[in-house]
């Protein structure tokens, strides 16, 4: 007859309660795995399949109840760490979607907003558009493959139940001004060029007063503004790909105790 000691049985629910709760909390904050298209069911199964392959290379984890005190302490702490990996990344999502306002805001779109599913609001056409190109472009340079590896290797470099993570989220507050910093530079040639173009129909409307600006100017700084997103789009491959590096560089620093 088989027996199994309660020590053992609480070493078991440790082993997989521990490390799920870290993938969990990335998983509600990551892009593409937050997305809330995605079923509940799925994202769960999805973490529980990912607990069980990494459980088993798992440093040791500390002895303690799971339901103790201190279990739930080390369960909040992994979910913590968890939800500051995810959140790296979406903040390299939201300078893009800053720049996408930015933009809109420009050409005269800021009242065309859409329902995100993404960020559960709504944002410009613009922004969103921008948005999917930089979804795109995540997954097919696979950097949500890489921040799964992060993930993975984060239990090496922070063992469960070691470490204070309390300098790490200072790191990721001082992160966050990323998005207003990309999103102005990301957004700085189209704003320029509709700069150039609200000049020239100023002068224009000094010159020739009876002309109506609010008729003209409007499509104008539309076509203009439309006409840059397309001949910028194809240099924007290498901003992106920096601010995705810088992202799951992020993710891995604050995995790193101090």
């Amino acid at each position: 007859m088989i027996s199994i000691s309660s020590a053992a049985l609480n070493a078991w629910i440790a082993g997989l309660l521990w490390p799920l709760s870290r993938i969990l909390g990335l998983m509600a904050t990551a892009p593409l795995f937050n997305n809330r298209t995605i079923p509940a069911r799925v994202k769960v199964g999805l973490g529980v399949l990912l607990a069980l392959i990494v459980a088993p290379a798992v440093p040791a984890l500390p002895a303690a109840d799971p339901m103790s005190l201190t279990g739930l302490l080390i369960l909040a702490q992994q979910m913590i760490i968890g939800l500051a990996m995810g959140m790296a990344m979406r903040i390299v999502f939201a300078a893009i979607e800053m720049a996408g306002e930015i933009i809109g805001m420009t050409m005269g779109l800021g009242f065309a907003t859409f329902y995100d599913p993404q960020s559960a609001a709504h944002s410009s056409a613009i922004s969103q558009f921008l948005s999917l190109v930089m979804l795109m472009f995540y997954l097919a340079a696979n950097f949500h493959l890489m921040l799964v590896s992060a993930l993975v290797e984060s239990f090496t470099t922070m063992p469960v139940g070691a470490g204070v993570f309390d300098a790490s989220l200072e790191q990721l507050v001082s992160w966050g001004g990323r998005i207003f910093s990309a999103g102005v530079q990301l957004s700085l040639p189209i704003v320029a060029a509709l700069l150039i173009n609200n000049v020239a129909l100023g002068v224009l409307t000094r010159a020739a007063p009876q002309l109506n600006i609010f008729g003209i100017g409007f499509p104008i700084a539309i076509g203009v503004g439309f006409i840059m997103i397309a001949l910028t789009i194809p240099y924007l491959a290498a901003p992106i790909e920096r601010l995705l590096q810088e992202g799951i560089g992020m993710a891995v620093r604050l995995a790193v105790p101090r």
